[in-house]
């Protein structure tokens, strides 16, 4: 066994004794990352080209400040994308959201889509239905300035001129578009005030603007894109927002048949969790 790979065994005991959930994992991230080669190349690093900084990411980590902070990069989907402090670290149950919209988008009889993301953060959702739909045209609202950087440099590295970033308010975003979009997405702040995150790596890292909500129920930003879906969508067109897993039934009541949508519906995550609302506007 190489240095290193005593180095990564020594690290998964550290990380494991922090509550790190993932601490093998982690540790060959960071080993790779400082050493600048692929998690499967690991073995192969010579003893004399060990990499000390290496222990300073794994400090970090037992800090439970975010791997992908360490690293500058989160992996969504198929995409790599550079993540740091003043952007919410997409998570794997959006994965989930996104995936519904991209094949939704593939079934409409639509040559060139137009999808919008309603606070896109470091633009992972808006990038991914750009890569996996040809032809897309996808416009992603951003108001926050931290986050829209993150997103600018995102767009910038695999937007592939498709995707074009506003920063507006995504209550009141992008008018040009109204009765003219096929898909509106979002993944709103939602966390109610006053809720406390039990993961370190959401409570302590991530933007508190991109985790709580407003209102009492913290669903003030999910009404927003209540109405602003209802606003930008053609006739037929379908809407996607993710909610926290207690907040399935309130979120479906938003979407109601009173304000013209129809097949609405509440779906759940890999771990069989509510985590997002659909429905389509109006009659085709």
């Amino acid at each position: 066994m190489t240095l290193l790979m005593d180095e990564i065994a020594l690290a998964t005991a550290r990380l494991a004794e922090a509550g790190v959930p993932s601490p093998r994992t982690d540790a060959e991230e960071i080993a790779a990352f400082v050493h600048g080669v692929r998690r499967g190349q690991l073995h192969t690093v010579r003893d004399a080209d060990f990499d000390a900084l290496f222990w300073e990411g794994v400090a970090r980590r037992e800090a439970r400040e975010p791997l992908q902070h360490i690293t500058g990069r989160a992996y969504f989907r198929y995409l790599s994308l550079e993540v740091g402090p003043g952007v919410f670290v997409p998570r794997p149950e959006t994965e989930v959201v996104a995936g519904w919209a991209i094949d939704r988008l593939h079934e409409m009889d639509v040559a060139s889509p137009v999808v919008v993301d309603l606070g896109t953060g470091s633009g992972a959702i808006a990038l991914s239905i750009a890569q996996e739909v040809s032809l897309s045209q996808v416009h992603a609202v951003e108001v926050d300035p931290l986050a829209y950087g993150w997103a600018k440099r995102n767009i910038v590295e695999h937007g592939q001129g498709r995707v074009s970033l506003h920063p507006e308010d995504l209550a009141d975003c992008l008018p040009e578009l109204n009765g003219r979009v096929d898909l509106v997405i979002s993944n709103p702040p939602y966390i109610p005030p006053g809720a406390v995150p039990r993961d370190p790596e959401v409570r302590d890292y991530d933007p508190s603007r991109a985790l709580y909500g407003s209102g009492e129920d913290g669903l003030d930003e999910v009404r927003a894109v209540e109405r602003t879906a209802r606003r930008l969508l053609r006739p037929g067109g379908l809407v996607a927002v993710e909610h926290a897993d207690q907040q399935g039934s309130s979120v479906y009541l938003e979407f109601t048949e009173e304000r013209g949508w129809r097949d609405t519906r509440d779906h759940t995550d890999l771990a069989g969790r509510d985590r997002f609302v659909t429905a389509r506007y109006g009659q085709e």
